[in-house]
């Protein structure tokens, strides 16, 4: 056999042999990543001296979320738009930044006064995903506890992606910053008055003007 010969038959073997182990990697890979958890959960909480309706507040309405949310600091020069009611439950905040904030949506699908809030978040950047946030307001005392948390479906990429990140502590992380940062917005503000209904005194004072104004209409056009 010439040594051409021999050379061509040692890098044929190597070739193959190259191939079976990264075929063997491939698999091992692939089986590592399939045995990850088929849904994940993120939660953070805090406690805030202050009434369930104030904290609750700080969430329902998205246009106070510039005070305190953390991914408004990773993206100042994200641009952030309103849709629907102004609070509440079909509320909608879209925005759209940087590599690090991506592009995405927020519908509130749950809203029952100082109890819990339900979004549902649309993530299109950096990649499409779905996943849902709560908040929880516990009264405990003088003060509230608010949870926090994140939980969804884990698609295959995903599954792959916390291999080599840890997304629990990452997004984790981020929680206790905004609630830190809730925590300082409302205890530094003077609590929501209510009426004897329960009703904030705010909008029992706008309705009241609303039922006057209706009033005043109808005795004018009665004349």
């Amino acid at each position: 056999m010439s040594i051409d010969v021999e050379k061509d038959v040692m890098w044929k073997k190597i070739v193959v042999r190259t191939f079976i182990v990264l075929g063997v990697i491939i698999i091992a890979f692939v089986g590592i990543v399939a045995m990850q958890p088929n849904d994940f959960r993120v939660e953070r909480s805090a406690k805030i001296a202050a009434p369930a309706a104030d904290v609750f507040a700080q969430v329902n309405d998205f246009h106070k979320w510039e005070a305190w949310s953390p991914w408004l600091k990773v993206d100042p020069n994200s641009k952030g738009t309103y849709e629907g009611p102004s609070e509440g439950k079909d509320a909608v905040f879209r925005w759209a930044g940087n590599e690090n904030v991506g592009e995405g949506s927020m519908t509130i699908t749950v809203s029952q006064p100082s109890d819990v809030i339900r979004i549902k978040l649309h993530f299109l950047k950096p990649f499409e995903d779905t996943a849902t946030t709560e908040f929880t307001f516990k009264p405990e005392g003088d003060q509230t506890v608010v949870t926090w948390s994140m939980f969804g479906d884990n698609t295959f990429v995903e599954k792959a992606f916390c291999l080599f990140m840890n997304m629990e502590k990452m997004i984790g992380d981020k929680y206790e910053e905004g609630l830190a940062s809730m925590k300082a917005v409302v205890e530094s503000r003077e609590p929501i008055e209510k009426t004897s209904d329960g009703e904030p005194a705010g909008q029992a004072a706008a309705s009241g003007k609303r039922r006057r104004a209706g009033s005043i209409s109808d005795r004018s056009k009665g004349k």
